[in-house]
């Protein structure tokens, strides 16, 4: 504690205290690292174990240091210890000395610990006088790397002043160059823009040149120059003497443009005259051979001028001039175009004419066939001088086209048959338009037009002879006895129908014995056996009804239809629907009118059932065609008007002081007495159901009537005795009434059935014959049996309630089961 005490000195403590101030918690001076804290740890376990010297071991040190202080050394310590307190000693230099007292121990002790210390702090003078010659030496390294610096300055200010120098020569050098280079542009801009201006010399050279031709190689070249001066000079107008060069050029290309322009009309006009020079010759050939020659020549001129004309057609759209100079070209390439062909297509035409003189049709497809080819053989040679379009070549076609129309109209509005006109409509519509027309619409454009007007024509006289035809041949038909001949018509036909399958019959059973000699088939090489049903199925035919004939029709209903089903394909539908009601109606008028003679001249029977064959021909044969048959009328109703002008002069209608100047009649009048327009649809395909169903609910009346007419009138008798009576009168019995006797009563049901077994084949018979359809036979007659049963059932209860079995057994009313079986042959 005493050593430690004398160790620590006021500085070690005030090092002490500052170095805590260091690493203190709260707002250290010098903060360590963990790694810098452990160093310090190190260090001070270190300086905490001091090392002893090596003369003097430490353990006999300490028990010297323990006796020393207790006893005196000389008698305290054997020999042995006291030489090492000697060797102690000499190393201290007080071999001679004694310690006696503390003191001289303390001295002692202090003297030695300075020793050691000496001794422990020798490596570290040696080692800081080894760092110290490395700091000499570094200083000596700094002392001339400084030195370097400052000359390495000074070639730094030398190195910038002469880097300046020579940036400034740089940039001069380049300001220099880059004001040469600007010169030597302004110099190439000016030659350049002045090149334009100099190229006026060198084309108005070449222009007035008489040894100048189109076709020179050179000549393109220069009209490309041309163009390029007259654009560059037209998009600066600020430049000096503008107005003069560009007039300058404009001469040049005027220039240009009429040697090209005179080239190619001379070019034209020549060809032209040297066709119709040998076309007028004596030695001229056919038309069909001139006419060829025509294109032949031309397409053999085309590639003279066809370079030329691209070069104008390429301007065109840029300059002016070009277009205007295109424009003669085309004007003068029609108008010699139009000068050759117009004679050539007259005189084909003439001659077609003259050859079709009575066949219209074969006129008409031949001339517009002939027109389709001129068309076509126009564009393709049109197109072998220019290569953009133009709207005067349909002009021009257009005017060609016309000399058909022309010359086909006159013939077209004098033609009288429906046939020939519908074929013409088909031609035009169909072969022409739709076949030729839409497969090229864009060389055909010019002929379907006129095409267009032609079928307007066409179809313009088909619907004013389609009237007159309605007028005269189906609603003014006059029937021919033969037309009226029913049923003997019907029935002449059907036996020789009857004698046709008979002889079939033979044929057939003649034939059969052969049934094994193979024979082929009519499509295919397979074997059939003649007498096979395929044998038989391949020669027999469709036998049909003598009233399903086409012929056996009445004459207005086969006019109707025909007169329909030429119409259906040739006129819009709206005229054909106002045409078609018009037909239908006309046609069922002459039908009642055919109905009404045949009654007169047979039966109502016949008269009836040939109507209803009719109407159901013509609703059968109507059915095909997709339209509505029917027309929208409008009507004037005046009827708001006469009761307004009526309330005016009819005094009872207003007060007395306002009669006829009343100016409430009046305004009335005014307000409420405008004439109603109203619209009203008329549907001929109704109308012929209409009339067909009448004329079924007609017969199935009369027949019921034939039949059954004495059983109902008794049947109202009894109807009206029985009112009477439920209304107060006498009471009555039946079998007391004279008509109501069962004698009389068997006599009436006796006709009845007489009557009913006579009629009721002969009806059966005309239905067949008429209908000559089991179906439709069976739901006509079907109300009829109906009728007559439900009679029969009445007069069987009527009879159950009034009379006695003995008078039933008078009566002998027929039964139901009779009665069905009489009606059955109809099922």
């Amino acid at each position: 504690m005493v050593s430690e005490m004398m160790a620590t000195g006021p500085e070690e403590l005030e090092a002490r205290e500052k170095l805590s101030l260091w690493d203190r918690r709260a707002e250290p001076l010098a903060p360590l690292t963990e790694r810098q804290i452990d160093s310090v740890l190190e260090i001070k376990a270190a300086v905490e174990d001091l090392p002893v010297p090596a003369e003097l071991p430490i353990e006999d040190l300490c028990s010297l240091t323990s006796r020393s202080l207790t006893v005196p050394l000389s008698s305290a310590v054997p020999e042995s210890t006291d030489n090492i307190l000697l060797q102690g000693f000499s190393m201290l230099g007080m071999e001679d000395e004694r310690i006696e007292t503390a003191q001289q121990f303390f001295s002692w002790f202090a003297q030695l610990q300075t020793k050691m210390d000496q001794d422990e702090g020798a490596k570290y003078r040696e080692m800081r006088d080894y760092l110290s010659g490395f700091q000499e030496q570094c200083d000596a390294i700094l002392n001339d790397v400084n030195t370097a610096l400052q000359h390495l300055e000074s070639l730094q200010k030398q190195y910038l002043f002469v880097s300046t120098k020579t940036g400034t020569l740089h940039e001069a050098c380049e300001q220099l160059l880059k004001e040469q280079s600007e010169l030597v542009d302004l110099a190439e801009s000016i030659q350049q823009k002045l090149s334009y201006f100099n190229e006026l010399e060198n084309i108005n050279t070449k222009l007035n040149s008489p040894t100048l031709s189109v076709n020179s190689e050179g000549f393109i070249p220069m009209l490309a120059k041309l163009d390029d001066c007259i654009f560059y000079i037209a998009s600066h107008p600020a430049y000096k003497d503008y107005p003069v060069y560009q007039a300058k050029f404009k001469q040049c290309l005027s220039k240009a443009m009429q040697l090209m322009k005179t080239y190619t009309v001379n070019t034209l006009q020549n060809l032209t005259s040297q066709l119709i020079k040998r076309h007028d010759s004596p030695n001229n050939p056919n038309s069909d051979n001139a006419f060829t020659l025509f294109y032949v020549k031309f397409r053999a001129a085309a590639p003279k001028v066809r370079t030329l004309i691209e070069q104008i057609e390429q301007r065109s759209e840029k300059i002016q001039e070009y277009q205007f100079l295109l424009t003669e070209i085309h004007h003068c390439y029609l108008d010699q175009r139009e000068n050759l062909l117009s004679p050539s297509i007259t005189t084909t035409i003439t001659e077609l004419t003259t050859q079709n003189n009575r066949d219209h049709c074969a006129l008409v497809r031949s001339g517009c066939a002939f027109m389709v080819h001129v068309c076509q053989d126009e564009h393709q040679l049109y197109n072998e001088f220019f290569t953009k379009p133009t709207p005067k070549l349909e002009i021009l076609l257009g005017k060609l086209c016309l000399s058909l129309y022309d010359v086909l109209r006159p013939l077209i509005i004098h033609v009288v048959h429906l046939e020939t006109l519908s074929e013409l409509c088909g031609i035009l519509k169909i072969e022409m338009l739709e076949d030729h027309v839409q497969n090229n619409v864009d060389h055909l454009c010019a002929f379907a037009t006129v095409v267009k007007q032609m079928l307007e024509d066409v179809q313009e006289r088909l619907v004013y002879r389609t009237h007159i035809y309605i007028q005269t041949d189906i609603l003014g038909y006059k029937p021919a006895p033969g037309d009226l001949a029913y049923p003997d018509k019907l029935e002449m036909m059907e036996q020789i129908a009857q004698s046709l399958k008979e002889e079939q019959k033979k044929i057939q059973a003649a034939e059969a014995s052969f049934s094994d000699v193979p024979i082929e088939g009519p499509e295919s090489g397979n074997l059939i056996k003649s007498g096979s049903s395929e044998s038989l199925s391949l020669r027999k035919e469709n036998t049909i009804s003598p009233a399903d004939l086409h012929g056996m029709w009445y004459p207005t209903v086969k006019r109707t239809l025909v007169c329909l089903s030429k119409l259906y394909r040739c006129i819009d539908k709206a005229v054909f629907q106002g045409l078609s009601q018009e037909a239908l109606s006309a046609c069922v008028q002459s039908l009642l009118g055919a109905c009404d003679a045949i009654s007169k001249n047979k039966t109502h029977v016949d008269g009836q059932l040939f109507l209803i064959k009719h109407l159901l021909i013509l609703r059968e044969q109507i059915a095909p065609f997709h339209t509505e048959f029917t027309i929208k009328e409008i009507s004037l109703d005046l009827k708001r008007t006469r009761d307004a002008a009526f309330k005016i002069l009819d005094p009872r209608s207003v007060p007395r002081f306002f009669r006829l100047n009343s100016n409430n009649a009046i305004l009335e009048f005014l307000l409420q007495g405008t004439p109603e327009i109203k619209e009203h649809y008329i549907d001929s395909k109704k109308d012929v159901d209409r009339h067909l169903k009448a004329s079924c609910e007609q017969f199935i009346q009369q027949q019921s009537k034939i039949f059954v007419d004495p059983l109902e009138d008794f049947l109202a008798k009894v109807t009206a005795l029985k009112t009477m009576a439920s209304q107060g009168g006498p009471k009555y019995s039946l079998s007391q009434q004279p008509w109501a006797q069962p004698a009389k009563i068997n006599d009436l049901l006796s006709s009845t059935y007489k009557t009913m077994k006579i009629k009721l084949p002969l009806t059966l018979r005309s239905m067949s014959l008429y209908l000559a359809n089991k179906d439709t036979e069976f739901i006509l007659f079907k109300p009829v049996r109906n009728n007559i049963q439900q009679v029969f059932q009445k007069v069987h209860l009527l009879l159950k309630e009034e009379f006695s079995s003995e008078d039933l057994q008078i009566i002998a009313c027929p039964s139901m089961e009779q009665v069905n079986l009489l009606l059955s042959v109809t099922k």
